[in-house]
């Protein structure tokens, strides 16, 4: 499975300057306020404290029910996570706007590849130049183009194996 077996829940592996843990159910507003920013700074056209009770849904009945989700701490503070699914598909990969350009985004993805080992599907808005060269220096190849079917953006369907 790589380096190390995932991290079990209750288990909290220390990564550079990171911690990494499962997802207690406690973080969930850290989480879903972390999502709102990382999103927002992306896309500041966007009103996404908006869509925060679309999203709280989604992330309860989605996300922690199917997926996943490790999160990153430093300094006490949330500053990322990911999401994958038992058939590997990645969901979100959120980090900290603070983080970005640092290690912590090949970390999680690093992690998400120990727990899906063989392969991770992921949709990208096909406008987000920054993540796309992101999963490409990460191994990840094009896989095709659709359509998100929440926010009508065209994306692209990208895909690791290991």
């Amino acid at each position: 499975m790589g380096g190390h077996d995932s991290i079990q829940p209750g288990q909290v592996l220390v990564t550079g300057m990171f911690s990494l843990r499962p997802l207690p159910l406690d973080d969930e507003d850290a989480a879903v306020e972390l999502w709102r920013q990382t999103w927002q700074q992306a896309y500041p056209d966007i009103d996404f404290a908006a869509r925060v009770p679309w999203w709280r849904e989604r992330w309860r009945n989605e996300l922690v029910a199917k997926a996943s989700i490790i999160v990153a701490e430093g300094a006490d503070a949330l500053a990322g996570f990911v999401t994958i699914d038992a058939s590997g598909y990645l969901d979100q990969l959120v980090v900290a706007p603070a983080q970005w350009g640092s290690s912590l985004a090949g970390t999680l993805v690093d992690e998400a590849k120990r727990l899906s080992p063989s392969r991770i599907t992921l949709l990208v808005n096909e406008d987000n130049a920054r993540a796309i060269r992101f999963y490409e220096r990460n191994g990840f190849v094009h896989a095709g183009s659709d359509v998100n079917p929440t926010s009508g953006r065209p994306v692209l369907k990208m895909i690791w194996t290991g």
